[in-house]
């Protein structure tokens, strides 16, 4: 009796889903304008695109969707004035609206984008949703995951998020490193994230 186990199979994430949804709230009386404004500047010729009354929703690859994600809020940040965005990024099933994902399929791990700096500084409170009942040990994926992030942006801990302080090309890869570390080990992760740029609050503590 031969003693082999099957392999198991590696499918692409984006067979099964990868994207973001987010929104732009920015603080000024002519937000129409900043917010299609910021949308149009992003490059989506390498992703699906779709906004509707409630948000913007990207799909594509990993690399594609995070880079649409910077320059749209890169541009919105661009003005100047205070902008807030929330952004949800979802890899692996069920992402799309209904999709099968047998046991023994892993998912392909992907390089986290180089995102150019833009001068902007960016304030966040992120939070890593690692959804497996396989058994997988989540508040060590989230840890590590954390840990990653933290070698791209200043992170310190919140009240049930992480803070994540820089330039907003540091904060958003940190966002996405840490997204995509825990997709080494899990098959769906949504991870979302609140930025805020030019807060009369001030910024980083």
């Amino acid at each position: 009796m031969s003693t082999e186990t099957r392999p198991q199979s590696v499918r692409r994430a984006t067979d099964l889903g990868v994207g973001a949804r987010f929104s732009l709230h920015p603080h000024c009386d002519d937000y129409v304008e900043v917010i299609t404004s910021a949308l149009a500047a992003a490059d989506a010729t390498r992703v699906d695109v779709r906004t509707d009354d409630v948000s913007t929703f990207v799909r594509g690859e990993e690399a594609d969707v995070i880079r649409y994600v910077h320059a749209a809020l890169a541009a919105a940040g661009g003005t100047r004035w205070h902008v807030v965005a929330h952004v949800l990024l979802s890899r692996g099933c069920p992402g799309e609206v209904a999709c099968e994902l047998p046991d023994d399929v892993l998912l392909d791990a992907v390089s986290v984008p180089e995102l150019p700096p833009t001068g902007l500084s960016a304030s966040a409170h992120w939070a890593l949703y690692p959804l497996d009942d396989t058994g997988t040990d989540h508040l060590a994926q989230i840890m590590e995951a954390i840990g990653t992030a933290g070698s791209r942006a200043t992170a310190s801990p919140e009240h049930f998020v992480t803070r994540l302080d820089g330039d907003l090309s540091d904060v958003l890869t940190a966002v996405a490193a840490g997204w995509l570390e825990a997709a080494r080990h899990v098959r769906h992760v949504v991870t979302h994230v609140t930025v805020s740029m030019h807060s009369p609050s001030g910024g980083p503590r």
